[in-house]
């Protein structure tokens, strides 16, 4: 939607245009119907393709570090387990980096508006899984340490970790430029034409 508005005097006049993103072409994309606007492209500044890409492979490693901790025979109350975020989480975040690549593939207002709510899920998730974990981490710790099993219950929990508080962060990061990027969507032209 276009606005204008012009104020005109004897010596000068001022237009004012106001421009939503629907009706802004940049780059030559005209063809494609990609509409974005220089909002948009400081989206792009962050590499949301190569931050989706570590989601993605985040997600895997805790799907799989997930499957090595079911397996295991437990003393301890299996806090993770029974919770089963390693699996509702590790595709979270899998979805989330997903939309990420696309958003930057795409660079639609809707898809970025999708890896906004995506990643603010996410990261939900992974403040929730890093609670969780940490809570898992004292029950082990504060087990027999001559057993194998909780040893190596422990390392698994501890590599869990490692990988979810990246994916905290990236997440919030994520989040924070395409709430950036879709809050900003109106811009304002003016223009002053001297008679």
């Amino acid at each position: 939607m276009e606005t204008s508005e012009i104020i005109s005097s004897d010596k000068a006049a001022v237009v004012s245009l106001k421009v939503t993103q629907e009706n802004v072409i940049c780059d030559g994309q005209e063809a494609r119907g990609v509409y974005h606007n220089a909002v948009l492209k400081g989206f792009l500044k962050l590499q949301p393709k190569a931050l989706g890409t570590v989601q993605v492979m985040i997600g895997v490693v805790i799907f799989f570090l997930g499957v090595l901790l079911t397996i295991n025979d437990y003393n301890y109350p299996a806090i993770l387990v029974y919770s089963g975020i390693t699996y509702w989480g590790s595709l979270i975040y899998i979805s989330a980096g997903s939309l990420s690549v696309a958003a930057q593939n795409k660079l639609n207002p809707n898809v970025v508006k999708a890896s906004f709510g995506m990643n603010m899920f996410s990261a939900i998730t992974a403040g929730l899984s890093i609670l969780l974990m940490t809570e898992q981490l004292r029950l082990i710790s504060a087990m027999d340490p001559s057993l194998y099993v909780e040893f190596f219950s422990l390392r698994i929990v501890g590599i869990m970790l490692v990988h979810t508080i990246p994916q905290f962060i990236i997440s919030i990061c994520i989040s924070a430029f395409a709430c950036k990027a879709n809050c900003n969507r109106d811009s304002t032209m003016v223009n002053v034409l001297l008679n």
